[in-house]
């Protein structure tokens, strides 16, 4: 049975529009979002400094919009972060949690992770792709890189001992929050010694859809009152 001409120039009509929506959707994500979330991060760090100055604990609005991550709502402005491995204009918000509305406006802190500068695990996570792709370089890091954090009165400077391709973990490898994470299968981790002042990035392993996470940790090596 054939179909009628008209029928079968509908059909193709169909299928030529659904394959240009999913065209779109792809450079949306892939493009558009990262043009929206620089755009949101510049404006962030604005906040946040405006909010320093006036001797202000930052709160921001994140979510909604655009490729926002979910229903607008505020949340604390821990930091900015900056690495200079990744450029001398590369400065990153770094907000409390880790859910999208988060992300998709810079780095997330676990909330159950140690301060900027405290004792324990300094524990962000950031997209590798899309959303600014704040991480996107991580296996560009090596060991000896600094990541420089600034909070409204002091500013961190760490030290990576581990290279940003060094370890691939599942997401479920809650190992890595630890106040000092101790790998399970006897390979990278930090130096094993309790009371250290660490960071850790996460971000996903590849660029397309993984449950695979980049691990790189470091120590404080040095602080400065603002």
């Amino acid at each position: 049975m054939h179909l009628p001409r008209s029928t079968r120039s509908i059909a193709g009509w169909l299928l030529i529009t659904v394959g240009l929506v999913l065209i779109g959707y792809v450079l949306w994500q892939f493009y558009g979002t990262n043009v929206v979330a620089h755009q949101r991060q510049d404006r962030l760090r604005s906040q946040i400094e405006q909010q320093w100055r006036d001797g202000a604990d930052p709160e921001v609005t994140v979510g909604g919009g655009l490729s926002g991550g979910g229903p607008r709502h505020s949340v604390h402005a821990d930091a900015l972060i900056r690495i200079p491995r990744f450029g001398d204009d590369y400065v990153v918000p770094v907000l409390e949690g880790t859910d999208d509305a988060v992300l998709a406006a810079g780095f997330g802190h676990f909330t159950d992770t140690a301060a900027a500068g405290a004792v324990g695990n300094y524990a962000l996570a950031a997209h590798r792709v899309t959303h600014g792709e704040p991480l996107r370089g991580m296996p560009d890091l090596q060991r000896g890189d600094e990541v420089i954090v600034e909070t409204r009165t002091t500013t961190y400077t760490y030290v990576l001992d581990t290279g940003g391709s060094e370890l691939t973990v599942p997401f479920t490898a809650g190992w890595v929050l630890d106040p000092v994470p101790h790998n399970p299968d006897g390979g990278v981790e930090p130096s094993q010694k309790a009371g250290q002042r660490l960071i850790t990035l996460t971000t996903c392993s590849e660029l397309f859809h993984t449950d695979d996470r980049l691990i790189a940790f470091g120590h404080l090596v040095s602080r400065t009152a603002k």
